[in-house]
């Protein structure tokens, strides 16, 4: 149920809003080198989730691996029907559980996104405003009655984000609070009350010039004093961006709860139970999803087909420079001017990275890879795009984690970046 809320509402819906964001931030920053500066981070995040997000959806819009999921949930759901153990029996009800909380999921997304996840409001100046607001509103209460972000173990991270003097660009800011409220308008209707208030008459880019432009919530040491001034200090502020933070929020709230209590908290207690179910059926001969504790994953070196293509399983420096020159060293294929002088120096032969079937997930990069006889020959980077569908099932089809191999490391240090000293400490030779 959990996947085919992902398959059908979920992705979908994310990579529209990925789409409209890459078109927005892509076309500002195309007027400007500086624009594009100023954008080009955010973009980039934009343009890598987009890419997970279809690697994703490809995968669960693969019948052959969507068929191997409802054959698993079809065997654990035999197990416990036939189980004696009253622990096990617990989980036979979490099914019909999960499957209502994933309706109540596409019912909220919308609002969700909207609101809570503030995509109607798309700037760091509201983000910042509203945490303000919710700090003015929640610190005063006791810790176990608060808003989780605002628990005593989080503040220290909270506040840090808070007062950072990561510069916001006012023009930057404007453009993507105008989308917002453009979003916002068009996924509820003009019409809508709330959109009304919101907009207060004017157009989505008057009212978004009119609230970025004279916010004070961009400057750290004004954000400071209104953190620490509390409910007094926020009410006095009259700052718009706060006032309108403050405007939504009994209907950001209102659909956070519902998300927390109909779908979080039912889907929670259910995996806890299909847990049990699942290690009573299987015990150990299956590994556990990651969560964050140190793991091991195994695999081979191979290459793959792809689109009826051998892909190898080897790069090399030779298909380095290759592709760059193919591509007219340009964009992400410019090579730094130092690597294009050494080129002479650096046997191209050498291989650069490399794939191999070990199952992998978003933070494993940096990971090292170790042989069977205990060396490091590599570290995990990447994954091809056909491995993203490991987020839910282990395929090694063409499914394929990507490393960079030691002996380029070592033969980049040395003749690239003259670290001779560095390759003696790593290699224990000198």
């Amino acid at each position: 149920a959990e996947l085919s809320y992902l398959r059908d509402p979920g992705y979908p819906y994310l990579l529209q809003r990925l789409n409209r964001l890459e078109v927005l931030l892509n076309a500002w920053g195309g007027r400007s080198e500086r624009n594009m500066q100023r954008a080009e981070d955010e973009l980039f995040g934009i343009q890598n989730s987009r890419k997970a997000r279809i690697g994703g959806l490809a995968g669960l819009l693969d019948p052959k691996l969507f068929g191997r999921k409802r054959a698993d949930e079809a065997r654990l759901r035999d197990f416990i029907g036939k189980s004696m153990s009253a622990d096990v029996r617990a989980a036979e009800a979490t099914f019909g559980s999960i499957e209502k909380a994933e309706k109540v999921r596409a019912e909220l997304i919308r609002d969700l996104t909207l609101l809570e996840n503030g995509a109607g409001f798309n700037s760091a100046s509201f983000g910042i405003a509203r945490t303000l607001a919710r700090a003015a509103d929640e610190l005063p209460k006791g810790p176990a009655d608060r808003l989780r972000e605002f628990g005593d173990a989080r503040l220290p991270s909270l506040k840090f984000q808070l007062f950072s003097d990561e510069p916001i660009h006012e023009d930057l800011e404007t453009v993507k609070m105008t989308d917002g409220l453009t979003f916002l308008a068009t996924s509820l209707g003009p019409d809508h009350e709330l959109v009304k208030k919101v907009l207060a008459g004017q157009s989505p880019r008057e009212r978004a010039f009119e609230l970025v432009s004279k916010t004070k919530v961009r400057d750290p040491e004004v954000r400071k004093k209104l953190f620490e001034g509390g409910k007094a200090a926020v009410d006095a502020a009259n700052d718009p961006m706060i006032e309108l933070a403050r405007l939504v929020d009994p209907a950001s709230r209102a659909v956070r709860k519902r998300f927390e209590t109909e779908v979080e908290e039912p889907k929670r207690q259910a995996y806890a139970a299909l847990a049990k179910a699942r290690y009573a059926m299987d015990g150990d001969k299956v590994y556990p999803d990651a969560t964050f504790t140190l793991r091991l994953a195994f695999g081979t070196v191979k290459g793959y087909t792809e689109d009826g293509k051998a892909v190898a399983p080897f790069t090399d420096f030779n298909g380095l420079y290759a592709r760059s020159k193919e591509q007219g060293n340009t964009g992400p294929f410019e090579l730094p001017k130092r690597w294009v002088e050494r080129k002479d120096k650096l046997d191209l032969k050498t291989p650069f990275n490399f794939v191999c079937t070990a199952d992998i997930i978003g933070g494993n990069s940096g990971s090292p890879v170790v042989n069977k006889a205990g060396e490091v020959v590599g570290l995990i980077f990447d994954g091809n795009i056909q491995s993203l569908v490991l987020d839910f099932i282990y395929d090694e089809e063409i499914a394929r984690a990507v490393s960079v191999d030691s002996r380029a490391i070592v033969e980049a240090l040395r003749k690239v970046y003259d670290a001779d000293a560095l390759v003696a400490e790593l290699t224990g030779k000198k």
